[in-house]
């Protein structure tokens, strides 16, 4: 599979490109790319349209576009509905929607219908008057290893939109709604212009209406009509144990407020573990280095190894080489799914001294000496379990 290609590539600009750049490529483009006017192959042009919309979804988004700055590709799969962009992810087809209502003709959108009834399906039209789910959020959570390896609950707080507690979210002050009398409830209205042999299709949204297909003949004072109210809210995040980075926790109707009286979207949080002092996880092991002296390599000895619930007691036995692991069996991490604990790879270091007195050179020697011709084990260091 071919790799992703960055969306500021995509859209041929900057990564300090201002939202109005960003949407004056992204109607450049799409002019050229769509599939009835491109002179490409036509599921090549679809894949390149489909490209630059899934680049300009994110990148004219304040909240993924910062999440995508940051963690590239990655960042943004939360915030599609199937972990991969899709046309009923594309959120700004109003933003283009004024390009393409000439393109007609046989096989044109006179025949066919809209762009959007082509690419996002026909429930489009009929969706933008009634109720709408509102988008997710994506929150990026830092959690120490203390955190992930006991389980905890931390309380975040949180800016999004909810429904108007005025208007209970209809954006009317009575909460009475009509249809528009100009689209009737469509959203968007035709215009044909007949050139020559062929016939052509304007559609553009409703002049009055702005695409809602609804009116509000008393508008809530609170929200302007929106229907939305900007809060921060409090909400408590579940640490599971044996969480890890990337794993990512789904809280339903914590996202943005819905459209229209419809449902919350939902948050999704991504875990990313801070790292630590003595430390180092390998899927639910942990890593940590252990130093020793000379003579308790040489002669063996009982030396503490940090643990997540404090010290224990190691066995080093004698003739210790430097860079040997033991392994402490089930003093890992839990694993999320169920399957038991991980363990804790404690590797020994020898210490050597830097600085050495006169007498203490000479002892060196003379151990030394006394040994005789000997090399160390050539073999590498092994993996041990202390009795």
């Amino acid at each position: 599979m071919a790799a992703k290609r960055d969306y500021y590539e995509v859209l041929g600009i900057g990564k300090n490109a201002s939202t109005g750049e960003i949407k004056k490529a992204y109607r450049r483009l799409a002019r050229e790319y769509h599939p009835d006017v491109s002179k490409l192959d036509r599921k090549v042009a679809e894949e390149k349209f489909k490209e630059l919309s899934e680049a300009y979804e994110v990148l004219v988004d304040e909240g993924k576009r910062k999440s995508y700055d940051m963690y590239g590709h990655d960042a943004v799969k939360s915030t599609f509905r199937s972990g991969g962009f899709d046309w009923s992810d594309f959120t700004h087809f109003s933003d283009i929607e004024d390009l393409f209502g000439g393109v007609g003709g046989s096989g044109g959108f006179g025949q066919g219908g809209s762009i959007f009834e082509q690419f996002f399906g026909r429930q489009t039209r009929q969706s933008r008057s009634g109720p709408a789910q509102g988008s997710s959020l994506r929150f990026d959570f830092e959690i120490t290893l203390e955190e992930a390896y006991n389980g905890a609950e931390r309380e975040v707080m949180l800016p999004h939109s909810i429904a108007c507690d005025v208007c209970k979210g209809t954006g009317s002050a009575d909460g009475k709604i009509e249809t528009c009398d100009v689209c009737k409830g469509a959203g968007q209205v035709q215009r044909s212009q007949t050139k020559g042999y062929a016939q052509y299709v304007t559609i553009t949204s409703c002049p009055k209406c702005k695409g809602a297909g609804r009116k509000n003949a008393n508008l809530c004072k609170s929200c302007g009509g929106s229907g939305t109210a900007h809060k921060t809210s409090k909400i408590m995040i579940k640490i599971p144990k044996g969480t890890s980075t990337g794993m990512q926790l789904r809280i339903r109707g914590a996202g943005e407020a819905g459209l229209r009286g419809g449902p919350a979207g939902d948050l999704y949080v991504v875990m990313h573990l801070k790292p630590h002092r003595f430390f180092v996880r390998d899927g639910n092991d942990l890593l940590t280095e252990v130093p020793i002296t000379i003579a308790q390599a040489a002669l063996g000895d009982d030396v503490e190894v940090p643990t997540m619930d404090g010290k224990a007691m190691l066995t080093v036995p004698p003739g210790t080489q430097s860079g040997m692991i033991f392994r402490l069996g089930g003093r890992g991490m839990t694993d999320p799914q169920g399957y038991g604990r991980g363990d804790i790879l404690a590797r020994v270091v020898v210490s050597i001294p830097k600085k050495l007195t006169k007498e203490q050179k000479n002892l060196l020697k003379q151990v030394d000496d006394s040994l005789g011709d000997y090399a160390a084990d050539p073999r590498p260091p092994e993996v041990s379990r202390p009795e």
